[in-house]
């Protein structure tokens, strides 16, 4: 039993890298492209007052993003406006 619960802990450590990956772009990407990378992942985006929303990127068309899940607002959705994005905030460590 034992063994057995330590090669549990042991795979599932090693597993955490690959939770989190690094956020990488290009010089084509934009903020939508950014987005739809991140679809169904948990995002962050700041928008230009300075309020942040935190959810799972649903869908993010070339005007809109739908953040599903927000966090405080668990049974809210959110279409925001691509234009009104500062930035896109992903966690990439766990």
């Amino acid at each position: 039993m034992r063994r057995q619960l330590a090669a549990f802990a042991l795979a599932f450590l090693a597993a955490l890298p690959a939770l989190a990956q690094d956020l990488a772009i290009t010089a084509g990407d934009s903020v939508q492209t950014v987005l739809v990378a991140q679809k169904g992942k948990r995002v962050t985006v700041r928008l230009a007052g300075g309020q942040e929303l935190t959810g799972t990127v649903r869908e993010a068309t070339a005007k809109l993003v739908v953040l599903g899940g927000l966090t405080g607002r668990e049974f809210f959705d959110a279409a925001i406006p691509l234009e009104k994005i500062e930035a896109v905030l992903v966690r990439t460590k766990q």
